[in-house]
């Protein structure tokens, strides 16, 4: 199962929502921030959305290959047991 590959653009097209969504909420936090505060007004918001982020991409590009590798398995496969060449009751 190692040769299993998920495509980058198909996680990218999965990523684009909650990318643009975390983007708008950085400018959101930003304008959000008092004039003279933007950076301690802003900096503890972003950095939360940063980290929901990268925990969602990770997640989700682990699940991607993990969905990507169940499918490529084969339950009907070559099996580990020699065949016994008699049938069961």
């Amino acid at each position: 199962m190692d040769g299993v590959k998920v495509s980058a653009q198909a996680y990218l097209e999965k990523m684009r929502a909650k990318t643009e969504a975390m983007l708008r909420g950085v400018m959101e936090a930003v304008n959000a921030a008092p004039d003279g505060a933007w950076i301690n007004a802003s900096e503890m918001p972003v950095l939360e959305l940063f980290e929901d982020f990268e925990k969602a991409a990770y997640e989700t590009a682990l699940q991607m290959k993990t969905d990507a590798t169940e499918g490529a398995f084969s339950p009907g496969g070559p099996s580990q047991r020699p065949a016994s060449g008699q049938q069961g009751a």
